[in-house]
């Protein structure tokens, strides 16, 4: 397979509701470096996955209504536990409509796509499949 990887970030702010999350069950503040690839079984006529711009785009209205927010209060997220693995699939789905809905599939040739949100140097979470 081949992909096409962007990069943005996103600060947020959340709590999580469950004893298991110690200290982070209060309020605090994130910030996480996001990557999303797109993948294909092939390249188009013009050697590309996808169009680096329109990816990049896609990912940046996934996350704009994130970005800065107390996820606490956003009304999708009533009753959830916002996680890294959570919010990386929340995004995974984001992007999905955006290659069903868009330009971005390449007319169907984008066949997976993977959401990593990177918490710090050491810990990463990911969602991953098939559209």
């Amino acid at each position: 397979m081949f992909a096409v990887e962007v990069r943005d970030h996103m600060m947020i702010a959340h709590s999580l509701p469950s004893p298991v999350f110690g200290p982070a069950q209060g309020m605090h503040g994130a910030t996480f470096v996001v990557d999303a690839a797109f993948f294909t079984e092939d390249l188009d006529e013009n050697g590309l996955v996808v169009d680096i711009g329109l990816a990049t785009e896609a990912l940046s209205a996934a996350l704009a209504p994130l970005k800065y927010a107390n996820l606490d209060e956003i009304p999708e997220f009533k009753g959830k536990i916002t996680t890294t693995e959570f919010l990386c699939h929340h995004i995974w789905q984001q992007l999905r409509e955006a290659v069903l809905n868009t330009g971005l599939g390449g007319g169907g040739r984008v066949r997976r796509i993977k959401v990593s949100l990177e918490e710090s140097h050491i810990a990463r979470g990911w969602y991953e499949a098939d559209i």
